[in-house]
């Protein structure tokens, strides 16, 4: 894989990632995540982030597994 593109999924996925676990953090320890949301809505969110959280950790395990077994 060309190294630029690499480093773009990589990045892309590694911000996402912490885009979820900064929306988990928000809504888990702080009220600012709750707002004038509904249950359904604080729930849905949450899932939400979880989905994303572990796409992003599935992309970056696959891209760290593809470079390892392309360059070694």
């Amino acid at each position: 894989m060309n190294t630029k593109l690499y480093n773009l999924l990589k990045t892309d996925a590694e911000s996402r990632k912490a885009r979820a676990l900064f929306t988990l953090d928000l809504m888990s320890e702080r009220a600012v995540g709750i707002g004038d949301h509904s249950t359904k809505d604080f729930y849905d969110n949450a899932k939400d982030a979880l989905a994303e959280l572990a796409t992003a950790n599935d992309e970056l395990e696959t891209l760290d597994k593809f470079a390892s077994d392309n360059y070694d």
